[in-house]
């Protein structure tokens, strides 16, 4: 087995891929259901190790997999990218992938849709048995209603999903590992070249172009902010000066090397600038809440307990929380969604972390009509030994 740490021996893709599409119809049998589709390019992705044009493909339907129970790997795929597929260990046959989006079929959508839903159908008669349930990610409504009237029962295929990415192999976590220092390295340069006169854009651009050159693939979000853009949170990446002292406040999200999410925040100051009372203040409670967050993850430990226990915000700081205090991660933002105890009503809901998880804490700490926040963030790998912090970018020892 291999060690999860170890970032000096090759990547095993081969045998991640084999173990992901082990997952993937382990939970499916679990389910009771004779295949799984997957529409999402990130689960195609995890499903049978495929991508094309992945950030086209999450809202133009073009291309598919069928991952059979007790069956083949099927993948659906673009007539001209078929060659995408060669080395795609865990596919077992490529087809070529009917659209239905309405741009494409226009006024022929549902009759297009109808003899899709046919060969999907035919493939789950096939493989089956008398199992007529079939597990999807994403629908739009003439696929939806042409499945239900080629006979198949429709099950929610996200709920499979989540669960077989929720946990990782050993090398998994390793490559994850990998992918990460990329992400650290391109954080590096951003915090040699920020300095007072550069604008939003142009730090950011830095980060980006960093990943880019070490196998990164794209941004998710556009979250760097400074000085007073920094609050509240969520404010997307603009064209202010940035200031002597100011904070530069960011969020990497970054699909990585593999396809891996690298979710990693910071808070810093830019130029030479002292830090002010307030804002050592607010970077010591950030990184209070992390580490405390941290420091109580354990395999067995249920959500709701977590959220109980978790660091309770200073009430100047709760009404700018953060959406959630912690968060899946491996190809994206996954299960489980860690609520905070104030939002419970919108959603919260139970289940256990276990070993292997890997968890994206979140923190982010700013006063309504504060001049600035800080956000900061830790992947952190759920060991049967406890909490490892994944990124090895330090934190601001000299704030707070």
């Amino acid at each position: 087995m291999s060690d999860p740490l170890d970032t000096v021996q090759p990547v095993n893709e081969s045998a991640i891929q084999h173990y992901r599409i082990n997952r993937v119809r382990t939970l499916a049998a679990q389910d009771d259901v004779a295949a799984v589709l997957l529409f999402d390019p990130i689960n195609i992705r995890y499903a049978n190790g495929s991508r094309n044009m992945q950030v086209w493909t999450m809202h133009n339907f073009c291309r598919y997999a069928l991952i059979l129970t007790s069956g083949p790997s099927v993948m659906f795929e673009l007539a001209t990218g078929t060659h995408l597929l060669k080395n795609c260990e865990t596919i077992d046959e490529v087809r070529t992938a009917w659209s239905t989006d309405y741009f494409v079929t226009g006024y022929r959508t549902a009759e297009i849709a109808s003899a899709w839903a046919r060969e999907i159908s035919d493939l789950v008669n096939q493989h089956g048995g008398d199992n007529r349930r079939l597990a999807v990610d994403r629908l739009d409504v003439e696929t939806a209603l042409a499945l239900d009237e080629a006979g198949l029962t429709l099950t929610d295929g996200k709920k499979v999903m989540e669960h077989a990415r929720a946990i990782k192999s050993p090398e998994e976590i390793r490559a994850f590992r990998l992918s990460l220092s990329t992400c650290e390295a391109a954080m590096r340069e951003l915090k040699e070249q920020a300095r007072p006169g550069m604008t939003e854009r142009e730090a950011l651009s830095v980060l980006l172009a960093g990943s880019i050159r070490r196998g990164g693939e794209y941004p998710e979000t556009r979250l760097m902010t400074s000085g007073p853009r920094t609050n509240p949170w969520f404010q997307e990446t603009g064209d202010r000066v940035m200031e002597d002292g100011d904070f530069l406040s960011f969020d990497t999200d970054l699909i990585g090397p593999m396809g891996f999410y690298n979710d990693i925040s910071r808070s810093w100051i830019v130029g030479d600038a002292k830090p002010t009372d307030e804002q050592n203040r607010l970077y010591a409670v950030s990184r209070a809440q992390l580490e405390t967050n941290i420091s109580i993850l354990a395999p067995g430990l249920s959500f709701l307990e977590y959220a109980s226990k978790a660091y309770r915000l200073p009430d100047e700081y709760l009404a700018n929380r953060y959406a959630d205090v912690g968060h899946g991660c491996g190809l994206g933002v996954e299960y489980p969604f860690l609520w905070y105890r104030e939002d419970e009503k919108y959603g919260a809901y139970d289940g256990m972390f276990e070993e292997n998880m890997v968890v994206c804490i979140e923190s982010y700490v700013g006063a309504v009509g504060g001049r600035e926040g800080v956000k900061l963030e830790q992947p952190v790998w759920i060991s049967s030994s406890g909490p490892v912090v994944l990124s090895e970018f330090p934190l601001e020892d000299n704030l707070g």
